[in-house]
């Protein structure tokens, strides 16, 4: 059996992340909450990790800071971020932090499993 999908969740919304979690645990993927950037870099040092779901705002690290580490780590790694304060001109448009999708919440799981589904190239139903 092909190993599952690893998720990497940084959210510090305990319910959103709860929820977010079982869903994609549902559809097959393997996943990893941390509650902030620093919780979410440590996991991410210690297991392979397919892709990223970050909030931009959260405690001790934020979402872009979480990434520009990560990026210079893997700079093809997925990363979809959540967010509701995100600005036009904000710096996470520019392409070079593509691959990288920005959701707008309240952001509905199916969308976020969707949109994971399309960047790591799997079909639409696990």
């Amino acid at each position: 059996m092909p190993e599952a999908f690893h998720i990497l969740i940084a959210e510090d919304e305990v319910l959103a992340a709860m929820a977010l979690e079982d869903f994609l645990a549902f559809k097959g993927f393997r996943v990893t909450v941390a509650a902030n950037g620093v919780e979410a870099l440590e996991c991410y040092a210690g297991e392979r990790v397919h892709a990223l779901v970050t909030d931009l705002r959260m405690p001790k690290m934020d979402g872009q800071t979480l990434i520009q580490e990560i990026r210079e780590r893997d700079p093809a790694l997925p990363v979809v971020v959540m967010t509701g304060y995100l600005t036009q001109d904000s710096d996470l448009k520019h392409e070079r932090w593509k691959p990288l999708e920005i959701l707008s919440k309240p952001v509905n799981p199916r969308t976020i499993c969707d949109t994971l589904h399309r960047m790591l190239g799997l079909s639409q139903e696990v």
